[in-house]
């Protein structure tokens, strides 16, 4: 194994990398202040691509056109494409003061979204349906965050890092219900915070740790199968990525404090390690 530093953007909260298998590249964002960037492993090429302007996007999906769904501040939901905005949803009632934070496809093409926790109130886990509505699934949330499906598809993980504690759900394919919730993995206090991640093709979860120094692997049962360790402190999220989906891109965060988070702190990553991972879905919203 080489951990290959790709692209250092310094980013405060770099995030969401997801791979577009039509491009073929890799995308990311700096949440804070709505950056987001994009790499082609082709020919080594990143540059930043957009830029909020200080509006935070706290994440992305791919749509079944190529384009990308991006979830902003206040419950704002927009269909982005080079030069053109398409807006799905202006704003969320009651999320005036907060912002999404990691989002999901499902195979139908519906999105779970979460929500950070406002100074007056905790998250919530939203439900994007394909004609633009929303529905709330779960409340109380101290840290929306990193989502996955078994390869069944017939349990959804999600986590709550405030809680330090990724769930295991029964989900229902057809209605897109969460019922049986039950806890996968509680993170001791000392082994970083869990945040985002993603199911390979055996079915194993690798966890981004947050304050952690490191990207984790757990087996379906819960326990540990292996760690990687980096270099900076803030390991934020990961995707696999690559023709045959064994290239896994890692987000990094704490750029803007290099001196506390490590010398490329905000960068992104790039590791290999032989394992496959899986496309993720694609949204299918329209306006």
């Amino acid at each position: 194994m080489e951990l290959e530093l790709i692209a250092d953007y310094k980013c405060e909260t770099g995030e969401g990398p997801l791979w577009h298998p039509d491009e073929k590249v890799v995308y990311w964002l700096d949440i804070p202040p709505g950056r987001l960037f994009r790499y082609d492993p082709a020919t080594g090429h990143h540059e930043q691509c957009f830029d909020l302007e200080g509006n935070s996007i706290g994440g992305f999906t791919i749509q079944t056109d190529g384009s990308l769904l991006l979830f902003m501040a206040e419950g704002a939901i927009t269909i982005w494409r080079t030069g053109e905005f398409e807006t799905v949803v202006k704003s969320i009632p009651g999320e005036e003061k907060s912002r999404f934070n990691d989002v999901m496809a499902d195979a139908a093409g519906r999105v779970f979204c979460g929500t950070m926790p406002s100074p007056d109130k905790l998250g919530k886990l939203y439900k994007l349906d394909h004609d633009g509505t929303l529905s709330q699934v779960l409340d109380e949330i101290h840290c929306s965050n990193g989502m996955g499906f078994t390869p069944n598809q017939k349990q959804m993980y999600y986590t709550d890092s405030g809680a330090r504690t990724i769930y295991r759900f029964d989900y229902d394919r057809n209605t897109s219900a969460l019922t049986n919730q039950s806890v996968f993995v509680k993170t001791p206090d000392d082994d970083g915070v869990p945040d985002g991640m993603t199911v390979d093709a055996e079915g194993y979860v690798w966890c981004a740790k947050w304050d952690g120094h490191a990207l984790v692997r757990y087996a379906p049962d819960g326990t540990e199968d292996r760690r990687i360790e980096f270099p900076t402190k803030k390991v934020s999220c990961v995707t696999f990525g690559g023709d045959d989906y064994t290239d896994m891109y890692v987000t990094t965060a704490g750029g803007h404090d290099k001196e506390e988070n490590g010398e490329h702190a905000g960068a992104l990553y790039r590791l290999n390690l032989g394992i496959k991972g899986v496309p993720e879905f694609r949204s299918n919203i329209q306006r």
